[in-house]
């Protein structure tokens, strides 16, 4: 994925909200530490840092691979709400949420996660009246391409 997210259109008191929901209120992104880094209609970015609680393998101090699919697929979901909220802004918040849900996930690992954190980014494929197609990528701290997937997801 080359394209970085753009100045976000969403006011400030919005994105507030949205870091609100989704780094404190669902709960398991809050355990994964999950963070926002971008917020924008056409792309969204978050990290994780590492931590000993997210090691998959200890000899080698990996981040553990389930970690890896779920923030990409949090983020997949993420660069929904942001593209629906862009195409319907007087939407409540809770409204966008509530109509996502994940159809299908593929995830190529392609190194392994060691290091202090890793960058998330996710763009919106397309988005349709019922299913959104997303990609999403997973880097080091370094910039190296870690992991990359797609995925699927109803949106009505």
């Amino acid at each position: 994925m080359t394209a970085t997210p753009n100045p976000a259109p969403f006011s400030d008191a919005f994105v507030a909200q949205v870091r609100e929901m989704f780094e404190e209120k669902i709960v398991f992104n809050r355990v994964l530490g999950l963070k926002i880094t971008a917020f924008a209609p056409d792309a969204v970015s978050g990290r994780i840092a590492m931590r000993p609680e997210l090691i998959g393998h200890y000899g080698f101090r990996r981040m553990h691979g389930g970690v890896t699919s779920a923030g990409m697929d949090a983020m997949a979901g993420l660069s929904i709400m942001a593209a629906m909220a862009a195409r319907h802004p007087d939407a409540p918040l809770e409204k966008l949420f509530s109509r996502l849900g994940t159809i299908d996930l593929r995830i190529d690992y392609l190194r392994p996660a060691v290091g202090p954190h890793i960058d998330l980014q996710a763009q919106v494929l397309r988005l349709g009246s019922r299913v959104a197609s997303t990609r999403m990528e997973c880097r080091g701290a370094d910039g190296e391409l870690l992991a990359a997937g797609s995925g699927a997801y109803i949106v009505v």
